[in-house]
């Protein structure tokens, strides 16, 4: 059995724009647990990042940045009829997400465990680094015969405990394509290499749009305590909640909590 079919976005339901932006290596089909609950209340765009399974291309890898990423967000959302949008992001999504507001795309953000929060040449940064080369590394090796770890719950434990506080629950197609993205991912390498160069999130301050930041409680990726503090300290006006039972990808974890956290925001900031 082959890992499934990708699309670039999918789009759905009724009421103000929302768009979902995904975390690093990543589709838009990490959301796919959680779209369902969002679709009641909004008008769903969950894209494909550039760069990744599906996505658009990224330019020349020594621009291969947080502003390709943007630029090609932006450049979606314009084709989907959306001036603004009410944005949520995981991760590399809720970088994305906080610099669409910056550029004033944003009617509020919410962005789970983000990414962003090192230092140019920090430990921090090496660590994650490491990380995700190796995730990749072992993605490929994977990605040959995906179902024959996307079958079998305690294997998916034993594999993905890092980015998931309850793999063993995760329907086989959702791993199989999670791990087919990873090794498809071919703006990955490049992104790290502009992101070795250049740091993590700068002129968060700059951010107007109403924020929440989202933290969950077993995110062993991006914890906030090493990660997550500096972008707080940096959006003044910021919103932080921590988010209980759940690892990095939380949409994943628990689609009802975190729902609940996305509407309950974006409904008191609605447009007037």
């Amino acid at each position: 059995m082959t890992a499934p079919n990708q699309l670039s976005w999918h789009r759905g339901g009724s009421g103000e724009p929302l768009v979902l932006l995904h975390g690093g290596a990543g589709t838009w089909r990490l959301w796919e647990p959680i779209i369902p609950l969002l679709e009641a209340h909004h008008d769903v765009l969950a894209l494909t990042l550039a760069g990744h399974w599906g996505g658009a291309s990224l330019p020349a890898s020594g621009s291969a940045g947080i502003d390709a990423l943007v630029d090609q967000a932006e450049r979606d959302m314009e084709a989907q009829g959306f001036d603004t949008a009410h944005l949520a992001g995981g991760s590399l999504g809720a970088w994305v997400a906080l610099e669409l507001a910056r550029r004033g795309r944003a009617r509020s953000v919410v962005g789970i465990a983000p990414a962003g929060g090192w230092r140019r040449g920090s430990v921090d940064w090496l660590l994650l680094e490491w990380m995700y080369r190796a995730f990749r590394v072992g993605a490929r090796l994977l990605a040959r015969r995906p179902y024959a770890v996307a079958g079998r719950p305690r294997l998916r434990r034993l594999l993905l405990w890092h980015h998931f506080a309850r793999p063993e629950r995760m329907h086989p197609d959702y791993c199989a394509h999670m791990i087919t993205g990873v090794a498809r991912c071919s703006g990955l390498d490049d992104f790290i290499a502009w992101s070795r160069q250049n740091g993590g999130a700068r002129d968060l301050e700059r951010i107007r749009s109403p924020v929440l930041l989202a933290f969950p409680e077993h995110d062993r990726v991006l914890p906030r305590r090493r990660y997550g503090e500096r972008i707080v300290d940096a959006i003044e006006h910021a919103e932080a909640v921590n988010l209980p039972g759940v690892g990095h990808v939380a949409m994943s974890d628990d689609p009802a909590l975190v729902a609940r956290t996305i509407i309950g925001f974006t409904s008191r900031h609605r447009a007037r």
